[in-house]
């Protein structure tokens, strides 16, 4: 299908949404009278959470853990000139992207359960939603464009340095940081206009879902409108690092023993990535779709495992299993002579 159709259909489907809303605004101004004035939201997803303290201080350490790896991954690759390659800016772009995801959801969490500071102003929750949301979108962007590079360094090892040049790397990076913001500007511009008659979050920070709940209207249109350029995003990006698999593995079949356990070897650690962050998307797609209903803290639960795991995970393999980070880290320790 031409690219000009697609776009011109999903922004017919945009349109749609868009005049529902207003339509349902319209059809619904009565309940603006019982709209009040929002200066700050209650956070109240933990009120009915156990041993608030443990929680806490696991997702203090584990934060700190993710804040730490990221950044010493980040400091490696800036710092050694032999790293500044496609492979390693892109790795490095996703750690700002696990740094920036982390970081727009975990201190409020944080805040609320060691702390008690379940209050946020409503411009620093809108914020802290337009981060996240943007981390998200991003987080699907880097995962697909490091496919892209293991494809071409897989299909074409002589001509991958000519391909993918660290300029291109950079600008394609930009691109997506870019597209991501662009994507989710739509949800602030939909959420500050309306009225609001509840000033409490039933989730544990800001988030969309969170925050349109709130709202005087019926936030079903709202949901759909959001879902739409979601599943477009999830499912664009999961499709086309599959295809790219697809292609590796066909490369993979034609070549011999030797070299098909090497070009596994330098895709496994983005496949583990890949796994991590989307696995509990899907599994949080099907559990709606069959049906099954889970509790708030069940919800909570799954949707900060779906923020730490893969944050957490990611430095983790890359820096274990890229030769050169990994020996770079244990340089540094065996610098370090004991008093």
């Amino acid at each position: 299908m031409d690219q000009n159709v697609v776009t011109a259909s999903i922004s017919c489907v945009l349109v749609h949404y868009l005049y529902q809303i207003t339509c349902t605004s319209r059809e619904k101004m009565n309940l603006h009278n019982g709209s009040i004035q929002i200066t700050e939201f209650v956070i109240g997803g933990f009120e009915k959470v156990e041993r608030q303290m443990e929680i806490g201080f696991v997702m203090l350490v584990v934060y700190l853990l993710i804040i730490v790896a990221n950044t010493l991954n980040i400091v490696f690759i800036i710092l050694d000139k032999k790293l500044h390659k496609p492979m390693y800016l892109l790795i490095c772009n996703l750690a700002v992207v696990d740094i920036l995801i982390s970081s727009s959801s975990c201190p409020t969490m944080i805040g609320v359960l060691l702390a008690g500071a379940n209050t946020i102003s409503y411009a620093a929750c809108l914020i802290q939603m337009f981060s996240f949301q943007v981390a998200e979108a991003m987080e699907m962007f880097a995962l697909a464009v490091m496919a892209l590079d293991r494809l071409i360094a897989i299909s074409f090892p002589l001509r991958y340095h000519s391909i993918l040049t660290n300029a291109r790397t950079i600008a394609i990076t930009y691109f997506l940081w870019v597209a991501a913001c662009a994507f989710v500007t739509l949800m602030p511009v939909l959420l500050i206009p309306i009225p609001y008659c509840f000033n409490r979050l039933r989730y544990s920070f800001c988030d969309y879902p969170a925050i349109i709940r709130t709202s005087c209207h019926d936030p079903k249109h709202f949901f759909n409108l959001a879902t739409i350029v979601w599943y477009f995003l999830l499912f664009f990006t999961f499709g086309f690092i599959c295809i790219s698999y697809a292609c590796i593995i066909s490369v993979v079949l034609r070549s011999s023993k030797n070299e098909s356990r090497k070009v596994l070897g330098t895709c496994l650690s983005h496949l583990i990535v890949v796994v991590c962050y989307y696995l509990p998307l899907f599994m949080r797609i099907v559990f709606t779709r069959i049906g099954l209903v889970l509790t708030l803290e069940e919800q909570q639960g799954l949707t900060i495992g779906a923020i730490l795991g893969p944050s957490l995970v990611n430095p983790f393999v890359y820096c274990l299993r890229t030769k050169e980070i990994k020996n770079k880290l244990f340089g540094i320790f065996k610098k370090v002579k004991p008093i």
